[in-house]
């Protein structure tokens, strides 16, 4: 699989848009926050970002985003939603389907990823009333079936 930064830059360039699109500025300690990391490390980071191109960063100043690193930013964090989306679909907690979603939008292969965002496209209409019947009986159907595998587990645990 080709990607044309780091799973880490990766990360680093999600949380730094999204900082940007929240409060209109990015500081290094703001993206220290956002993903938990010491701010040492956040400024190492911001430094090869620039060097590659894909951040203007200056020693103390705001950290923006070339037009490059912002579209590598959209692109994770489309891929992002799309899993976290797929996975609340199928009814995994929101914790987990956060922390999960995560995990694969660095994992698949692009055509992988392409397939799932156009599944997720196709069943999740932007409205309600969008959706088609057989949609909304499908997603019904699952919903009951794990209803009943949750009742059948718990019958056998006993």
């Amino acid at each position: 699989m080709h990607r044309s930064a780091s799973e880490r830059a990766e990360d680093y360039l999600r949380a730094a848009y999204e900082i940007i699109q929240r409060k209109g500025y990015a500081r290094t300690n703001d993206i220290s926050k956002e993903l938990d990391v010491q701010q040492p490390t956040v400024v190492e980071m911001m430094k090869k970002l620039h060097n590659k191109g894909l951040v203007v960063y200056e020693k103390y100043g705001d950290v923006s985003l070339t037009p490059r690193g912002r579209d590598i930013a959209e692109a994770v964090k489309k891929r992002y939603h799309t899993f976290e989306k797929l996975l609340k679909l199928i009814l995994v907690p929101e914790n987990i389907a956060s922390k999960d979603a995560h995990l694969l939008e660095h994992s698949l292969h692009p055509r992988t990823i392409l397939q799932f965002q156009r599944f997720v496209a196709f069943i999740t209409p932007t409205s309600a009333t969008d959706r088609t019947e057989s949609v909304v009986t499908w997603m019904e159907q699952f919903e009951k079936y794990c209803e009943k595998e949750k009742k059948r587990h718990a019958m056998v645990k006993r």
